[in-house]
């Protein structure tokens, strides 16, 4: 028995020793109760296995492996076989793989999704099989999955400094990690979100794959994204006034645009320095500044920068900066005229010019005797007559709420009839005979005036009768006839002016046509006459006037006289006669040179000749001295010609001639006057073109006319390019213009038939001719598409080629009533709707192309909206409300509010959103309580809508003395809290399995639950990466430490996760149990050695013979007499209590625990042998249980 005890004691040691997780074995010896329990075999179901997941996921694609396992209570006792849908796998299939407990499946295509499951067969007891193990389903999916790729930010391009963040998302399966790529380039990330931060380095291509698995399996490629990335636009500060030099008081608005973009804010800047809002005279709303130009100190440079609106990394540059400039004083304008003479005719024409010469776009106002001419050109064109003479000035203005200049100098416009030319008679009368000469004179007060001579009202033209000669002012007809007779009379012309006179007062002339015969009378009539008596004679022409008489007695030149009284005396008989004659004839001072204007090195020639004879000789007379031949000037035989080679200064005067009768001491009177007048240069011509425009254009007729100021008798010459053109007088008319008539035009003029005589060469005129018609440019102010009921639009027409265009405009093909460069349309209504379009005529024969149409979209001002954004206007105390107010959800306006009729200003708990489209009342109270509507107004023009609809808000306040009031009480909700499931970790690796295993399998569990879970283990209160399995294989020789090991679960429910677990500490635990197996089987078998012994020494030991023999006091009781008692101490009491012999406890529970592995029984001989027919028994309350047969 002594054996037995020993036994025992070691047994028991190895036990505690083995129990212990710090392996030490307790100090203390308990009394162990020497009864053995009973042990009792129970019949047992086989086991049914279970099929485990051993890769990661069940959704597979082609060419992916799946492991899956099949464990029977974690025995390896076991074989197994598998069924795919219910049927048995046959091993001819290359792509399923079954080896021991594990089958592997190559899913190349999606035959081999499915139900798979498996059936366990004893190795060592071949009746003995299990049932099917509940399926596991197993996906195949036809195709590799393609990403989703995604980006946080929807912007196409974003800007330095700026982040996104791409998300790569499978949809199937899982467990995938993930390939980045840029620009092909792979980024050294695994993560499925990847984040961005913005440089220009980061533009491009950005895509992704994922894989998964130790031989990866890899999707398709995502699309790809493209990151575009520039630096943010660069805004631009525009003028949305029409100019940028202002005068005091003026305004200018500015706009800041980033791309025609609604999405930014922004701040100004004056000189590079932040704008700031104490100036009352700068003012910025939304993307415009307006800039009240009070003095000069604002002529500044102005530039803006952008903020992005939702983006509030976004920052632009610096816009270029754009200059104002304001002047110090309102501008005076320059009035000029096109006509520089005092004195204007009517039928004439003049322009007026008006210009500002400082800063654009101003109209102009016109005053004729202070009263408004109603144009606004700056070019007025004044048609003379007698109502258009007076004092003209005008001004300028520009802007809605007009600017206006100073007022111009006058100027005076006078306007006079022409001079009435007055005519003499310098001959002494005006009836004449044949071969006589007469002379007339034609004046008019002004030198610049030509004349012009009419006989009956038709004009005397001098190249068609030798005998008439027009000089200046005077007309002389050297020997008249009867053609000659007629009524005379002349009119003035001022030539380059084309005015022309009225007729001057008229002279008849009368001509004879046969030489008179005088009549004779004698007085007494008695016949014969005595001596004494006196007898008187009458000579008497009867036609004309200013006869004198010569009297002849018997041929005998006697007296002179009408009448002639003869004392008789016989001598005086005879026959007396007289002849009537009107002085001695005066010679005709003649032209050979058509010209007494003559230039240097001209030659001229003049005549004197006498009608009657040719007995005459002539002297000349030059400003009363008699003209002597020299080196230039000549005379023929008898005077009659005077030859001037070559003219000088010294040859100007007045010339006259008389004639001598050369055998006769009579001499005629000086002939009448000539005046040779020599110029002291050669003289230059005007060339001029009708109508003189700058440019003209296919079709249209233009002439050119030279002129020259001075003397007469010129033949003119053309050239175009120095090419002469083909002329006739002094114009050259181009009666439809081409691209050949393109060029530089210039003309001189040339005189004399032997030696020609030429001008200097006029300037030249540049003809452009363009190919195409001229197209106007239509512009529109204010520059919109719609406008508002009420405001002003004006349309300004520009033909940007040539000048004299007159302008007429259009709406939808209909002509208008305007004829100005400008239209206006001051309040626009509805019907002024449409599509407006230019052109420009001029000579009323050529137009130009309609301009490009503007549509003109008039609507009524719309009325906002106002809405509620919290979702309630019956509120509390301190309650927060907000509105909105808005148009269409166009950004185009600025609004205000009104409660109660009275404009809502921002306050403490008060606030307005952007342009005031929000109003946000923090902390309502009662005095935010009425009646709230908004107005619009335009940002960029001077328009503004009806209220809108009104809404009323209704704030509660306290009652009584209460400090707040309160509603009713409302209904109760049950709030159930429930603690989280706690996870378990037990160990799977059995007592059977320590001598055939090298590693402990542990096992995480959700104790009661019926749910799903996954599970996550922890080592060390660290988490275990890619480990999400309900199973966790620790072994020792890779885990020296043997830490200590929770779990949790996780799933997609709720609870979504679980408490950790208690920990499980692994310390050498299978060396431990290894040596109590050792000891417990040393201790068993020697138990039984010692068994046998005792019933062989039975069996076989002979009794004594001497029975009265004193009985030997036995030291240890038998099994037998230990049942039968129920005092006797339990050999093994000190190492097994009754509570670790009836509790089963869980494995795993060390460290505090009791283990859960079955204590081997210790038996008797008496006892029923229990036969351990495998290693494979499980735990049943402590006792030993047999598979049933």
């Amino acid at each position: 028995m002594w054996l037995s005890k020993v036994l025992s004691v070691i047994c028991c040691t190895a036990v505690c020793a083995a129990l212990d997780p710090e392996d030490v074995t307790s100090s203390f010896i308990r009394e162990v109760d020497t009864t053995i329990p009973m042990v009792t075999t129970t019949p047992y179901e086989p086991p049914v296995p279970t099929v485990e997941r051993l890769s990661f996921w069940l959704d597979v694609f082609p060419s992916e492996k799946v492991e899956l396992g099949c464990n029977v209570d974690g025995s390896s006792d076991w074989t197994f076989t598998w069924y795919r849908n219910a049927e048995k796998l046959q091993d001819i299939d290359p792509n399923l793989s079954a080896s021991g407990s594990k089958l592997t499946v190559t899913a190349t295509t999606t035959t081999y999704s499915g139900s798979y499951s498996c059936k366990g067969h004893h190795k060592t007891r071949p009746d003995v099989t299990t049932e099917t193990s509940a399926p596991v389903q197993l996906t195949v999916y036809p195709n590799p999955p393609k990403p989703t790729l995604t980006r946080s930010s929807k912007f196409n391009t974003m800007f330095p400094g700026e982040s996104v963040t791409f998300t790569c998302k499978v949809d199937a399966s899982s467990g995938w990690s993930y390939l980045w790529y840029h620009n092909n380039t792979e980024i050294q990330t695994s993560d499925p979100n990847f984040r961005v931060d913005i440089n220009h380095s980061k533009s491009g291509q950005y895509h992704c794959k994922a894989k998964r698995g130790n031989s990866p399996f890899f999707t398709e490629v995502s699309e790809a994204t493209t990151l575009q990335v520039s630096e943010p636009p660069v805004p631009t500060v525009e003028r949305l006034s029409s100019w940028l030099d202002v005068f005091p008081s003026e305004k200018v608005e500015l706009g800041c645009n980033v791309d025609g973009s609604s999405d930014w804010t922004f701040t100004w800047y004056r000189n590079a320095e932040k704008l700031q809002d104490i100036d009352p005279n700068l003012s910025a709303s939304g993307s415009k500044l307006t800039v009240t130009a009070t003095t000069t100190t604002y002529s500044e440079s102005y530039s803006c920068k952008g903020h992005h609106k939702t983006r509030p990394d976004v920052t632009t540059e610096t816009s270029a900066p754009v200059q104002l400039t304001v002047y110090p004083n309102p501008p005076k304008p320059t009035l000029t005229r096109s006509s520089k003479f005092n004195t204007m005719f009517p039928g004439e024409s003049v322009t007026f010019t008006c210009k500002v010469d400082a800063s654009s776009g101003w109209s102009y106002l016109w005053y004729h005797n202070n009263t408004e001419i109603q144009t606004s050109d700056p070019n007025f064109r004044v048609d003379i007559n007698h109502s258009k003479s007076g004092q003209y000035h005008c001004k300028a203005k520009r802007g809605k709420s007009p600017f206006f200049t100073e007022v111009s100098e006058a100027t005076t416009l006078q306007v006079s009839d022409p001079p009435k030319p007055f005519l003499k008679l310098l001959s002494p009368w005006m009836d004449v005979f044949e071969n006589e000469t007469v002379e007339f004179s034609c004046g008019v007060e002004s030198d610049d005036w030509m004349i012009t001579w009419y006989r009956n009202e038709k004009e005397v033209q001098s190249e068609e009768d030798p005998n008439v000669e027009t000089m200046d002012s005077s007309l002389n007809i050297t020997s008249v006839t009867q053609a000659c007779q007629g009524r005379y009379s002349c009119k003035a012309e001022l030539y380059l002016r084309k005015v022309i006179s009225e007729f001057s007062n008229t002279a008849d002339l009368r001509v004879y046509g046969n030489t008179p015969k005088p009549t004779v009378s004698k007085g007494p009539t008695l016949n014969p006459m005595y001596v004494g008596e006196t007898v008187t004679f009458t000579c008497k022409v009867i036609v004309s006037s200013g006869w004198e008489y010569q009297w002849y007695g018997n041929g005998v030149q006697t007296t002179t006289g009408e009448t002639i009284s003869i004392p008789l005396s016989l001598s005086n008989q005879g026959k007396y006669w007289c002849l009537a004659y009107r002085e001695i004839p005066v010679p005709s001072l003649k032209l050979i040179t058509p010209w007494l204007d003559v230039f240097p090195t001209e030659s001229v020639k003049l005549s004197c000749e006498m009608n009657d004879n040719s007995d005459w000789i002539y002297k000349w007379s030059k400003d009363g001295n008699e003209v002597q031949a020299d080196t230039f000037a000549s005379f023929d035989s008898k005077g009659a010609t005077l030859s001037i080679s070559s003219a000088s200064a010294a040859h100007t005067g007045h010339y006259t001639c008389k004639g001598q009768l050369g055998q006769r001491s009579v001499s005629s009177r000086f002939s009448s006057t000539r005046n040779l007048t020599v110029y002291d240069e050669k003289p230059t011509v005007l060339l001029q073109q009708d109508p003189e425009y700058n440019v003209m254009f296919p079709g249209e007729s233009v002439s050119f006319s030279c002129h020259i100021n001075v003397s007469t008798g010129w033949e003119y010459l053309f050239y175009q390019d120095r090419k002469p053109l083909n002329a006739s007088g002094n114009k050259y008319p181009i009666s439809s213009v081409d691209i050949t008539h393109l060029g530089s035009y210039k003309c001189e003029a040339k005189r004399g038939s032997g030696q020609n005589y030429f001008t200097i060469v006029s300037e030249a005129i540049g003809l452009e001719v363009e190919e195409n018609k001229p197209k106007p440019s239509m512009t529109q102010q204010p520059d919109v598409d719609k406008v508002y009921t009420g405001e002003s639009v004006s349309f300004e027409c520009t033909v940007e080629a040539s000048s004299g265009w007159v302008y007429h405009w259009l709406k939808d093909g209909t002509p208008l009533p305007i004829n100005n460069r400008t239209f206006s349309i001051t309040d626009a209504n509805l019907s002024n709707s449409g599509n407006y379009s230019c052109m420009a005529t001029r000579d009323k024969t050529y137009n130009t192309q309609h301009s490009e149409r503007r549509s003109l979209r008039v609507s009524e001002i719309p009325v906002p909206s106002l809405k509620r954004i919290t979702p309630w206007l019956d509120v509390f105390p301190t309650e927060g409300v907000k509105l909105s107010c808005g148009i269409d959800g166009s950004s185009d306006w600025t609004y205000t509010w009104f409660r109660n009729g009275q404009l809502v200003k921002k306050d403490e708990v008060l606030s307005f959103g952007s342009d005031a489209a929000t109003l946000s009342i923090s902390s309502a109270s009662a005095s935010q309580r009425g009646q709230y509507s908004c107005s619009a107004q335009l940002k960029s023009r001077s328009v503004s809508s009806n209220s809108s609809s009104e809404t009323i808000l209704k704030v509660y306040v306290k009652r009584g003395t209460h400090t707040a009031f309160l509603s009713d009480r409302s209904q109760a909700v049950g709030l159930e809290v429930k603690e989280r499931p706690k996870a378990n970790i037990i160990l799977l690796t059995g007592w059977s399995e320590v001598f055939s295993t090298d590693s402990l399998v542990l096992q995480c569990e959700m104790p009661k639950s019926q749910d799903l879970w996954n599970y996550t283990w922890f080592k060390e209160g660290r988490q275990i990466n890619h480990l999400i399995s309900e199973k966790h294989t620790v072994t020792p020789q890779n885990n020296t430490e043997q830490s200590l090991y929770t779990c949790q679960g996780i799933r997609s429910g709720r609870p979504s996760y679980s408490k950790c677990s208690e920990s499980f500490t692994t310390k050498n635990l299978l060396l431990k149990r290894r040596v109590l197996l050792s000891i417990s089987g040393l201790i068993f078998f020697g138990i039984i050695a010692v068994l046998l012994g005792c019933i062989v020494l039975r069996v076989f030991r002979k009794p004594d013979d001497g029975d009265d023999k004193p009985e030997e006091t036995e030291l240890f009781l038998t099994m037998a007499q230990l049942k039968e008692r129920d005092d006797a101490p339990c050999p093994m009491v000190q190492y097994i209590t009754d509570a670790e012999l009836n509790y089963a406890p869980k494995e795993g529970e060390e460290n505090g625990t009791i283990c859960s592995e079955t204590p081997l029984p210790i038996t008797s001989h008496e006892d029923q042998a229990v036969t351990i027919e495998s290693s494979g028994t499980t735990e049943n309350n402590g006792g030993l249980v047999s598979f049933k047969q």
